[in-house]
């Protein structure tokens, strides 16, 4: 996965994270989405309501771009 530099990263709309406030794993693409489902239980600082919304933005975004997601989270 081509790493984002922070330029990059900044001009990605909120709405385009896992976590749109805290800005926290982009899904732009297929390969970002897969790293997003891989580190979902490494997210730190936020609530239980904002990884259950999380899960559902990274679901559309597997679907969008065709990845299968192994599993759920824990």
């Amino acid at each position: 996965m081509a790493k984002l530099i922070e330029a990059a990263r900044d001009r990605i709309p909120a709405t385009k994270f896992a976590f749109p406030k805290q800005r926290k794993e982009p899904l732009e693409n297929a390969s970002h989405v897969r790293n997003a489902a891989a580190r979902f239980d490494q997210v730190e600082g936020v609530t239980e309501a904002e990884r259950k919304e999380a899960w559902k933005r990274i679901q559309s975004a597997a679907k969008r771009f065709k990845v299968e997601l192994k599993s759920s989270p824990k």
